[in-house]
């Protein structure tokens, strides 16, 4: 029996929380499946192991997390089935972000699939891995942007997850799309181990004008800072620079969890947001804690206890 439709897990009966918790960026896999998880290795072999729904449940629990959106880790349409269907069976997965091949010019009849299948609700959007692209360009290509006309016509939300090379398309692609939600995983990976804080922040000035349909995961900071020295006033500057950009109601609280662990604990990684954070108010702080996940992803599950 499912954890949906037996016994309600911690996670779950946060949900009648006026103002839930949503952690709107995690991961499961298993290097056994198939999938393309050739960079578990070196620095990141502690983590080169099965992480599943069991796994995560005490941290959400220890957090009070309500909710939580699972993210594609490969480019794969096999996981984006898998995926939905853990959410179906899964109470804490408020929503799933797969992968589609953009350029495929079906792509519109495989979403079609994906949201028809029984699971098909838990499928709130769609991300492909750019980063990993040898055209810091590919989000222009003409194939793609009809990938991504596709995914508006889907109500989907697009989540852009660049390294600094891809920023500029992010932000010429959000310009292109003025109706469609984007969301922009890990603050664009800065590189905060380098002091990178100055080309950062200037590229990601561009998508000031685009504020009001783009919204920035507060997600991914301590691998990108040193992984045994990282402090929270080390993020702070970046966390900071992200609200002065999108605001408070645009950004998002997310762990990115099982990558997390090769810096810093699940609990660690909240509460050095928190600490990046403690100047807001309360209404701030259930905004990017909650609200802003619910409302980007429009996460069927929280649409009545949505912050606005």
């Amino acid at each position: 029996m499912s954890t949906r439709d037996g016994e309600r897990a911690t996670g779950g009966a946060e949900k009648t929380m006026a103002k839930p918790i949503i952690d709107s960026h995690h991961h499961f896999w298993d290097p056994a499946s198939g999938g393309d998880y050739a960079w578990l290795s070196g620095p990141f072999a502690p983590i080169n192991r099965v992480f599943e729904p069991k796994d995560l449940r005490p941290s959400l629990a220890a957090n009070h997390v309500a909710g939580t959106v699972l993210v594609q880790t490969w480019n794969g349409l096999s996981e984006t089935w898998d995926f939905i269907r853990t959410a179906e069976e899964t109470d804490f997965v408020a929503g799933v972000v797969g992968w589609v091949d953009l350029t495929d010019p079906k792509v519109g009849e495989t979403i079609a699939a994906l949201k028809a299948s029984p699971e098909g609700k838990w499928l709130v959007g769609v991300r492909h891995l750019i980063q990993t692209e040898a055209d810091p360009n590919w989000l222009l290509r003409e194939d793609v942007k009809r990938g991504l006309a596709a995914v508006q016509k889907a109500g989907l939300v697009y989540d852009l997850v660049p390294n600094l090379p891809q920023l500029p398309s992010c932000v010429a692609t959000a310009k292109s799309f003025p109706e469609m939600r984007f969301v922009l995983d890990h603050i664009s990976k800065p590189e905060i181990r380098n002091h990178g804080f100055k080309e950062w922040a200037e590229l990601m000035r561009g998508f000031r004008p685009e504020r009001g349909h783009v919204w920035c995961k507060l997600s991914g900071m301590v691998t990108e800072a040193d992984w045994q020295t990282w402090k929270p006033a080390d993020l702070r500057p970046y966390v900071l620079e992200a609200l002065d950009i999108f605001g408070v109601d645009r950004c998002m609280f997310g762990t990115d969890w099982p990558v997390c662990l090769v810096a810093g604990s699940y609990t660690q990684v909240v509460d050095a947001l928190r600490n990046c954070l403690k100047d807001l108010s309360e209404a701030e702080l259930d905004q990017i804690f909650g609200g802003s996940a619910i409302e980007a992803y429009r996460l069927p599950q929280f649409q009545t206890a949505s912050v606005k």
